[in-house]
């Protein structure tokens, strides 16, 4: 069977078409623009060179209409028809307490997501049209919901409560729901498997590390705490998110700037984070070199990032009272040597020793810890589009 993924931003949309007889990808793009001026697809099938579509997307059913000509077309395409396309998996940012797992979807499922958008304004919205557009043109095709926050659903209540008034939890569901949990899902299966153990007998952090970072306690394959919360905004230090603050700066600054909660919102979830420390960049590769060249708030803010990774890694290996397996993905996680090392310095004291030789690799599976007994550190880079599509198969595959 093939599997049609696809992931939808406000104005973006990614896909792949992968083969799961295999799980070789077919087919891989990038819509951009949707809705606005200058709206391109990037295009490209297995084995051909990359194609630039231009066209104008008045919205994601136009954009998913043009991925679909393109997918069966004669000379860049990969299927003859939309027939060979036996399901969609859907990549849903918020499923809520509702769903602990993917789901086939249907008209309940539907008003769930319809549901949750109050909790994810941002992301449910878009991922709902691009849901609605597919199965406008696709309506005989079953379609599957994957969530960002399903396999974060396994973690204890001591864990996702908040000590707020419990009215606001019951009234309007204000806990812990954690993202990212495709990512940490995948990897910490990667793991084990490279490793050739049972998952049920490994204790692994996993550590997704990007312009949106977050880390994962997994105890025998389920997770138990994660650094976000009831949004994306709480944790690490990120890119340009401030990640854990004290509540009270809030309305410190609030009176101190003579601004309101729009204004100061915004400067926590995009003027903060490492951006706001260094007063550069949110780009991590960017903070690395200016650090080189002895810029002392550049260092500042990778120490910051570093330092809370740290924390997190820590607090995850008490909690689970022991440590097996440590892992690193996303772009930071996959691609800085030096980051990865800045986080795992001081953690000698938990068996977590980085191994500088082994750990100067970049964006492939990698075993980088020193082979004396420790905690096994691990590169593993992402795929959360074979997650949906596995997942999106096990649920079609007997329909």
């Amino acid at each position: 069977m093939n599997v049609l993924v696809i992931n939808c931003g406000s104005s973006s949309l990614k896909y792949q078409l992968v083969d799961m007889k295999d799980e070789s990808v077919l087919v891989k793009g990038l819509v951009e623009r949707i809705g606005i001026e200058g709206a391109r697809i990037k295009h490209e099938t297995t084995g051909k060179e990359e194609v630039i579509i231009e066209e104008p997307m008045k919205d994601h059913k136009k954009a998913l209409e043009l991925v679909l000509d393109a997918v069966i077309d004669k000379d860049y395409g990969a299927i003859k028809s939309m027939d060979e396309i036996g399901a969609v998996g859907h990549r849903v940012v918020h499923g809520g307490e509702v769903f602990s797992g993917s789901v086939i979807i249907d008209e309940k499922v539907m008003q769930a997501l319809e549901d949750c958008i109050e909790l994810a304004p941002l992301h449910n919205p878009p991922n709902i049209m691009g849901i609605e557009a597919c199965k406008a043109l696709m309506p005989e095709t079953p379609m599957v919901g994957v969530f960002d926050t399903a396999f974060h659903q396994t973690i204890p209540a001591e864990n996702y409560i908040y000590p707020l008034p419990y009215k606001y939890y019951e009234d309007y569901k204000v806990r812990r729901y954690g993202f990212h949990g495709t990512s940490h899902k995948y990897v910490s299966k990667r793991a084990a498997e490279i490793l050739n153990k049972d998952i049920k007998d490994l204790n692994i952090v996993t550590c997704h590390l990007g312009n949106g970072s977050s880390v994962t306690a997994v105890e025998g394959g389920k997770s138990i705490d994660t650094s976000m919360g009831f949004t994306p905004l709480e944790g690490l230090v990120m890119g340009t998110r401030s990640g854990d603050i004290d509540p009270a700066i809030i309305p410190f600054i609030m009176e101190k700037e003579n601004i309101d909660f729009h204004e100061v919102n915004n400067i926590l979830n995009k003027k903060s984070g490492v951006l706001g420390i260094s007063g550069i960049s949110s780009d991590f590769r960017d903070l690395e070199i200016a650090a080189n060249e002895g810029n002392e708030r550049a260092k500042l803010a990778l120490d910051v990032f570093c330092n809370r990774v740290t924390k997190y890694i820590a607090a995850y290996s008490a909690q689970m009272c022991s440590i097996d397996v440590l892992v690193f993905t996303a772009g930071i996680g996959e691609n800085s040597d030096t980051i990865r090392e800045g986080i795992c310095d001081g953690l000698e004291c938990l068996n977590i020793i980085i191994d500088p030789e082994l750990n100067k690799t970049r964006g492939k599976e990698a075993i980088i810890s020193k082979n004396i007994g420790g905690v096994t550190i691990m590169v593993i880079p992402t795929n959360e589009e074979l997650m949906i599509a596995r997942d999106t198969l096990n649920l079609v595959k007997n329909i």
